[in-house]
């Protein structure tokens, strides 16, 4: 994944009211009236918000009738799972030979005591 991909999608992630309308959108399509409803923030706002998630690929918007309707778009976010996998890997992996390495030292102080 780019590094230009992974900043905008994070970007996007970090903000509260964008992960609700995420969360929101997991159930089905919406349009922007009905993703500002339970917000405490103008329409205009939630629109913002909506067109940050749409440049980050986090979800799309088509023109149906007179609705348009948003839906999730899940690939950039498999793509940042698949990313912070491997990076739990990595840290597992290290946590794992410092342990050990402690154990070692451990071992080695109880043997000289």
């Amino acid at each position: 994944m780019g590094t230009d991909v992974l900043d905008r999608t994070f970007a996007a992630l970090a903000d509260p009211t964008r992960r609700a309308i995420l969360e929101r959108l997991a159930a089905g399509e919406a349009t922007v009236g009905e993703l500002a409803a339970p917000f405490a923030i103008s329409q205009p706002a939630v629109s913002k918000h909506v067109r940050v998630l749409k440049e980050a690929g986090l979800i799309s918007q088509s023109v149906d009738a007179q609705r348009r309707p948003c839906r999730l778009e899940t690939g950039h976010l498999q793509e940042v799972a698949d990313w912070v996998e491997e990076h739990r890997r990595v840290w597992e992996e290290r946590l794992d030979r410092l342990d050990g390495y402690l154990q070692d030292l451990q071992r080695k102080g109880s043997d000289d005591a």
